[in-house]
């Protein structure tokens, strides 16, 4: 497979763009490969510059569960954009989608639509900073939360660390007001409470994490999160932006019954434009400005473009919830077909699938943590990805993030990617 185009392509964005990409792991160098470069997508498929065509399982990452190009959400921008791009000021639709978002999620009272899952998580944590009075937040080791400086922190080793720089430019001085701990364990989470007793704002945690692959909660931890921060007085805050539509219309806390305080959204709801949206109790949403104190702000947040896409999304996943039992089963197929053509071929790998998200890991496991995530073969999981990628199928150049099958998926386009496996895993043999 010849890629000729993109080659070129990325020598010259490598002269103007730090690294030849606008977020670093598109770069694809934990694989060893140069990228791709995209000029459209329809449906399960995109097309490089090269011409060839691929199934795709990023879907921009998460947001196109609806697949690329659908007509709704087409038909909503071509209304949207006859209309003007940006307006810096209210409007209805964007009241649509804040009630939308209200009447499916179930913990929202009311929402704060910003531009980016960073934003949503940023203003989360300074909003329960504020309300409580407290500096410190609780994560956990391998839930990505956005690159805001007090959510980019890496764990340190013992009970109750506290957090160092995750990246150069991160003041030390504010890296220590995150703790960083295990996920899927309690008995830190509490250490914490009573090491740092009183100072705790907020824990913020993703219910599925989907940036160290995809590694399931256990069944007692994310309600206990939940109970921890009551008890202790600080908020709990969920990180839905990928399961946020993505697990159904209820979002992971439907499908795992939990009341967060607060909720961070973004990808589904903008249907593949830049968005993000903050919400939760009405008492705890109130201290934001105008009405509170705590201020945040953003020029084009409720972007009418990005509104319009988001509504039309949901409003489709709304029509026909039969759409999430269907990618479900579509996702099982894949996430099982591929774990038992590896396992076939002699490898020791473990498999995880929820909803419409799965990992495959090149580890024996089990894996329920960033720690247990960390022991895959990642020279094995690059081989993967090549062999994959050669074979026109597009997988996310990382061992750690997840596989997506959008609605546009269809059984044809499993069964392809599932022939594709004996070839790929016996080379990696």
């Amino acid at each position: 497979m010849k890629d000729d185009n993109s080659q070129k392509l990325f020598n010259e964005a490598r002269k103007v763009i730090p690294g030849g990409v606008n977020s670093p792991v598109r770069a694809c160098r934990s694989v060893g490969m140069d990228p791709v470069f995209i000029t459209r997508g329809q449906g399960a498929r995109l097309w490089d510059e090269d011409g060839q065509s691929y199934i795709d399982y990023v879907g921009s990452w998460g947001p196109l569960i609806l697949g690329h190009a659908h007509p709704a959400v087409i038909a909503a921008l071509e209304t949207a954009i006859s209309q003007g791009t940006s307006f810096g000021a209210p409007t209805g639709t964007e009241v649509k989608l804040a009630e939308l978002l209200v009447e499916c999620v179930p913990s929202l009272e009311m929402v704060r639509l910003v531009n980016s899952g960073t934003e949503a998580t940023m203003t989360a944590v300074r909003l329960a900073r504020g309300v409580t009075g407290r500096s410190y937040i609780i994560k956990f080791d391998g839930c990505y939360h956005g690159h805001a400086d007090s959510l980019l922190v890496a764990a340190g080793s013992g009970v109750a660390t506290l957090g160092i720089p995750g990246s150069p430019g991160v003041p030390e001085v504010l890296a220590r007001l995150t703790i960083s701990l295990p996920y899927n364990n309690l008995k830190p989470v509490k250490e914490a409470f009573q090491s740092f007793e009183g100072q705790i704002a907020a824990i913020i945690v993703e219910p599925v994490a989907g940036n160290m692959g995809v590694v399931l909660p256990q069944e007692e931890f994310l309600p206990g999160c939940a109970e921890l921060a009551r008890e202790n007085g600080a908020l709990f805050i969920l990180d839905e932006v990928i399961t946020g539509f993505r697990l159904g219309l209820n979002g992971a806390q439907g499908r795992f019954g939990l009341d967060p305080d607060l909720t961070c959204l973004g990808k589904i709801i903008g249907g593949g434009l830049p968005v993000g949206a903050l919400g939760g109790k009405k008492d705890v949403m109130s201290h934001l400005a105008p009405e509170g104190s705590v201020y945040q702000a953003g020029t084009l947040a409720g972007n009418p473009l990005a509104v319009a896409a988001g509504l039309a999304t949901i409003e489709t996943l709304k029509a026909d919830p039969s759409i999430y039992d269907r990618i479900e089963k579509l996702s099982q197929t894949l996430a099982e077909g591929l774990l038992k053509e590896a396992k076939k071929a002699g490898l020791a790998v473990t498999g995880h699938q929820i909803g419409s998200m799965s990992c495959l890991f090149f580890n024996p496991g089990p894996v329920t943590d960033y720690a247990s995530a960390a022991n895959s073969n990642l020279d094995m999981f690059a081989c993967f990805y090549k062999a994959f990628r050669e074979a026109g199928i597009y997988l996310a150049p990382s061992q750690f993030e997840t596989t997506f099958v959008s609605a546009a998926h269809t059984e044809s386009d499993i069964e392809k990617t599932l022939a594709a496996a004996p070839a790929v895993f016996k080379n990696l043999t």
